[in-house]
């Protein structure tokens, strides 16, 4: 077997190996995933790694992919480094890119979205994928995946929130976008940092408080430094990630191994992403379970202020994707409608 790397160079396009069998040339390739998220972390090892596992037997190892143990750039950088050819494959979320080109993404940020990941996952893909045209705001890249976590919550080490008043001066990281609007509206200092980051703002006193799901407690080592955690029926939040391929190393490969990807992708993703989500939560909740921390459930004063400035955020949200085409409105109310969550 005789190998070439890419003269592309390491990182920027697929390197690719010639493989003789039966006197007849085959041209295998082996793309580069740019990770951002510890090894260790649900996400990778059951979603990625199983997905580029799938990918490898559904093009009969035509095409395989490597997961690098370390990232390529910061988290906020990973859609960049597919869309400039940095990578071949990144993932990440949509609020972590600040400007407005994701702008019909944000429906799978809002508040009461899906009791469950598999559920708001699937219908992210086939709202957001399908009615609002998704791919048209991946420029640059092939999207191959959509995905949201497990309900949103809210944690902290300060005080159980009671009432709207009781969010009045608390520190808390959020991860940008929808969550980081509604926090502030509710009196929030908000902060924003890669999840990795958390821990050692949260030990040190940095910041008080994460909205994160269930999992992100045990994912992250955080059970030491948090004492309340608050839940709401659908989530306080989510958030909207994607699975990216770059344009120029997609339309590189054959057809036959496009569809053999496409096979094992979206909508298959989102279930595969989903269900690992919810394992991880279950499990979180279990940890969880055996400390210190109370985690309750939002009360109704708490969960009437939230309902009213969502509704306001999702107006002018449906207001601004109206501009640009679509009825957001409907394709929230349909999303919902797949999830079973009323609002």
């Amino acid at each position: 077997m005789l190998r070439h790397k890419s003269l592309q160079g390491l990182f920027g396009l697929a390197s690719f190996a010639a493989v003789t069998l039966t006197g007849s040339a085959v041209l295998a390739t082996e793309l580069v995933m740019s990770s951002w998220l510890p090894p260790k972390h649900p996400v990778v090892t059951g979603v990625m790694q199983p997905w580029a596992e799938q990918v490898e037997a559904a093009t009969d190892g035509r095409v395989s992919i490597r997961i690098l143990p370390k990232p390529l750039g910061p988290p906020p950088a990973h859609y960049d480094l597919a869309a400039d050819g940095v990578a071949d494959i990144t993932y990440g979320l949509h609020s972590f890119t600040k400007d407005d080109r994701f702008l019909r993404s944000r429906i799978g940020q809002f508040s009461f979205i899906g009791d469950t990941a598999t559920a708001a996952s699937k219908a992210y893909w086939d709202v957001y994928g399908g009615t609002l045209d998704a791919q048209a705001e991946h420029q640059g890249t092939k999207l191959l995946g959509l995905f949201v976590h497990g309900p949103g919550m809210f944690h902290n080490n300060r005080r159980k929130i009671e009432t709207p008043a009781d969010f009045a001066g608390l520190k808390i990281r959020t991860p940008g976008g929808y969550i980081a609007d509604l926090a502030q509206e509710l009196g929030i200092t908000t902060q924003f940092m890669g999840p990795g980051e958390v821990y050692e703002k949260l030990s040190r006193g940095v910041i008080d408080g994460v909205t994160f799901p269930m999992e992100a407690l045990k994912a992250f080592n955080l059970t030491d430094h948090v004492k309340y955690s608050m839940k709401l029926p659908g989530g306080i939040y989510n958030t909207s990630w994607f699975l990216v391929m770059s344009e120029s190393v997609w339309d590189g490969l054959s057809d036959a191994d496009r569809a053999a990807i496409e096979g094992v992708s979206g909508a298959a993703f989102a279930d595969l992403a989903g269900k690992v989500w919810d394992a991880a939560d279950s499990s979180g909740a279990s940890y969880v379970a055996e400390t210190s921390i109370e985690v309750y459930d939002a009360p109704a004063p708490v969960t009437e202020a939230i309902k009213a400035i969502a509704s306001k955020k999702e107006a002018e949200w449906a207001a601004a994707v109206e501009g640009t085409g679509f009825d957001g409105a409907a394709a929230l109310a349909e999303l919902r409608a797949q999830t079973g969550v009323s609002f």
